[in-house]
């Protein structure tokens, strides 16, 4: 279960019953440090949180804390991730140990680099994951509620899909994903219940509607949790082959993560706002640049759901097991690198239906 400690207001997040899980620190001025074990984070001088170590794969922490030395030591040996993101959810950095020693990952990765038959399969992997989940989507929400008007768009995604598999250059991938994507969120509206929600067209950068933090918050999220697994297998989380290499881009985390999208937070975000587990009162616009962002609130609810959803469980496709999303970023991870390095002759995306 999700535990959340109170004190005057002040909430930190772990998920830590029974399972690894991420701690979400979002107490501004709040410190954390260690005793033996265990994790600690203080507030106006009191402890709002004491959990073990051992129950913990990754730390988050959302505006200003500060970090003991002896918990940044504990967290490189331990090998378990920080990342530092503002209050709004913007990415700034991320500490972490060293890379893995296995450096075969990282040449078969960098062989692979460029045009090369591996980039173009991986592509054609990652793009279609992505639309086949777009259009799971659509059509699950099309049986849930039969007066949308969503074939058209389904018919366009479909025509996205079709060529994936003869198109034999990556830039023209990256246009049929672009086609696709547009298809989608070209109806993303109809799949909004809730009161006082809608959804015009994807902005970002800053997000200026509800609907548009939402994703943009949760994205932010994803990209953490997949560059981190991406990390333990031994890649270089920088060389990617969808998404272009740009100075501090994580460009191999962001095409992992092109699948996960719709599974996790897409779903996740319509769940919350037609559920009215958020509403319009949850968030606050800023006056100069329109920008809209989650309240306090609305933010550790937010946290909550999609801690949630990366616990939940399925039925792995190809491996035909059960796991949790949070396990399928390594498990995914780890079939990219058995496909690069000849262990397997193709990358089999999660696709879910």
């Amino acid at each position: 279960m999700l535990r959340a400690l109170r004190l005057h207001n002040l909430q930190v997040n772990v998920f830590e019953v029974n399972t690894m899980g991420t701690v979400y620190i979002t107490v501004d001025d709040s410190f954390i440090g260690k005793t033996d074990e265990r994790l600690t984070v203080k507030a106006d001088k009191k402890n709002v949180l004491d959990v073990p170590l051992i129950k913990v794969d990754g730390i988050v922490i959302l505006g200003r804390s500060t970090v003991s030395p002896a918990v940044v030591q504990e967290l490189l040996e331990r090998h378990i991730p920080l990342t530092f993101l503002t209050d709004t959810g913007r990415y700034l950095g991320r500490l972490e140990p060293e890379m893995t020693k296995n450096i075969f990952v990282r040449k078969a990765q960098w062989e692979a680099a460029g045009e090369s038959e591996k980039a173009l399969h991986l592509v054609r992997g990652f793009v279609r994951g992505k639309l086949k989940n777009y259009r799971v989507l659509l059509l699950r929400q099309g049986r849930k509620y039969s007066n949308l008007q969503l074939d058209d768009n389904v018919t366009r995604l479909d025509n996205a899909i079709a060529p994936i598999s003869y198109t034999n250059n990556i830039n023209s991938l990256r246009g049929l994903e672009g086609a696709g994507s547009a298809a989608y969120f070209g109806v993303f509206d109809q799949l909004i219940r809730g009161d006082g929600f809608s959804f015009q067209t994807r902005n970002r950068r800053p997000p200026t509607d509800p609907v548009n933090s939402l994703l943009s918050f949760g994205y932010s999220l994803l990209c953490h949790d997949v560059q981190s697994a991406v990390n333990l297998v031994g890649f270089d989380p920088y060389l990617g082959y969808l998404h272009v290499q740009h100075y501090g881009r994580p460009s191999l985390a962001l095409d992992l993560m092109e699948e996960f999208r719709p599974l996790i937070v897409d779903s996740m975000v319509l769940s919350a706002i037609n559920l009215k587990q958020l509403t319009p009162d949850d968030f606050t616009t800023e006056p100069i640049s329109n920008a809209v962002f989650l309240s306090n609130e609305g933010r550790r609810t937010f946290l909550k759901l999609y801690e949630q959803k990366k616990q939940s469980k399925f039925k792995h496709p190809v491996l035909g097991k059960q796991c949790t999303y949070q396990e399928a970023f390594e498990l995914q991870a780890r079939l990219l690198a058995k496909y690069l390095m000849g262990d397997i002759e193709k990358y089999p995306p999660l696709v879910l239906g």
